[in-house]
């Protein structure tokens, strides 16, 4: 293994021998609930702690506000084309909403509850979303997955911030996409995961925070729906604050360099 991933030679490697510290086992009895145990609980004490509270509040706040636009996407969107196809396009976003929610024209078909315009439009959104997943993806090494994060949290919640002030629906369309755009930090924040907990607990590490986040969802799900309903424009300011809050609470992760300087320490002393 070292030979393929250096193409060093085997004499190179330094490992000649691999000390099993029987003394320092873990005294958790054997079993399902004990391999759990042993697994969870040091992710919760010092010095993991820190970690698992950073990286589990950074999903909070990515799947507060990410996972609750796109579950009611098909829902702003359909909002934004039928007013856009009416004729409505000098209106912000909740504007649109809301003349869509209090239309007394209900337009019955047997193919499709949503507008047809709408449902296009969704499907290009992800499909633009995805092409720039990809785009991310290449440049993260270049950039730095930290400042890569902060970015999007900071540049998507400040979209999602402005977005009440744009009454051109082709502007509005495009800071809903960036503020969209920021789903992305979902994947940065799970490569943290993978490179801050130490291996005997990185797989336990990725489902726990990533649990925390996802039980997260259900709230922003349903503050999003009732506040679409009562106070439009308090959706975009409140979900937006928590994006930008969100970005700077990153700036407490570690960068790619501090994470390659303490594996290179780790490796001159196995």
């Amino acid at each position: 293994m070292y030979v393929i991933n250096t193409g060093k030679s085997a004499d190179t490697y330094t490992v000649s021998a691999l000390e099993l510290e029987e003394g320092q086992a873990s005294t958790f009895t054997k079993g399902f609930w004990g391999s759990v145990a042993a697994q969870t609980i040091p992710m919760v004490k010092p010095p993991l702690l820190k970690n698992t509270l950073l990286l589990s509040f950074l999903y909070v706040i990515s799947y507060i506000t990410m996972n609750a636009f796109f579950v009611w996407l098909p829902y702003i969107v359909n909002a934004f084309m039928t007013s856009v196809v009416a004729g409505e396009r000098h209106l912000t976003i909740c504007e649109m909403i809301r003349l869509s929610a209090n239309s007394s024209t209900v337009q019955e078909t047997n193919d499709c509850s949503m507008n047809s315009q709408a449902m296009t439009l969704v499907f290009g959104i992800v499909m633009v979303l995805g092409v720039c997943n990809i785009f991310t993806s290449a440049i993260t090494n270049c950039i730095g997955r930290k400042t890569l994060f902060v970015c999007m949290q900071v540049i998507g919640g400040s979209a999602a911030l402005f977005i009440n002030f744009s009454p051109f629906w082709v502007l509005s369309a495009i800071l809903f996409m960036v503020f969209l755009s920021a789903v992305f930090a979902f994947g940065l924040l799970t490569s943290f995961c993978v490179d801050v907990f130490p291996t005997y607990v990185r797989a336990m590490a990725v489902c726990l925070t990533l649990m925390v986040g996802r039980g997260s969802a259900v709230v922003g799900i349903n503050v999003l729906k009732k506040l679409l309903d009562t106070d439009c424009e308090a959706a975009f300011y409140i979900f937006g604050a928590v994006a930008v809050g969100g970005g700077l609470v990153g700036l407490l992760l570690p960068s790619d360099a501090k994470i390659m300087a303490q594996k290179k320490a780790l490796n001159r002393n196995p």
